[in-house]
């Protein structure tokens, strides 16, 4: 299924619309001189964490201990998220860091010939 050229023009103006929408209306809503509400300051300090638990729990949605690695290589990846990031205290590096010793494990440790 194809798309007329109409089509395209009004599906690229919707996304670019939804984009310019999500990165101005912060700043509309909350101008710099006024206080933010609290329940949003509390929202900022939690959703990180809340994303960040949704997150692991999709990733491990899958995995079974009663057959194949049994969740060694993921659990493998957790110690190294959560030491690098008593280490480092970044979450980049401790996401990163977790990613590619997962990688590294499934392609060379734990790889099915």
């Amino acid at each position: 299924m194809t798309m007329t050229l109409s089509q395209q023009i009004i599906t690229i103006a919707m996304v670019v619309l939804g984009t310019l929408i999500t990165r101005f209306l912060p700043f509309i809503v909350f101008p710099s001189g006024n206080k933010i509400p609290k329940y949003v300051q509390y929202l900022g300090k939690v959703l990180a964490a809340a994303v960040f638990g949704m997150l692991v729990v999709y990733s491990l949605r899958n995995v079974s201990i009663f057959e194949g690695n049994h969740g060694l290589p993921e659990l493998i990846a957790i110690v190294v998220v959560i030491l690098l990031h008593l280490w480092k205290k970044n979450m980049l590096v401790s996401i990163a860091g977790g990613t590619v010793c997962y990688m590294l494990l499934i392609q060379f440790v734990f790889n099915k010939f």
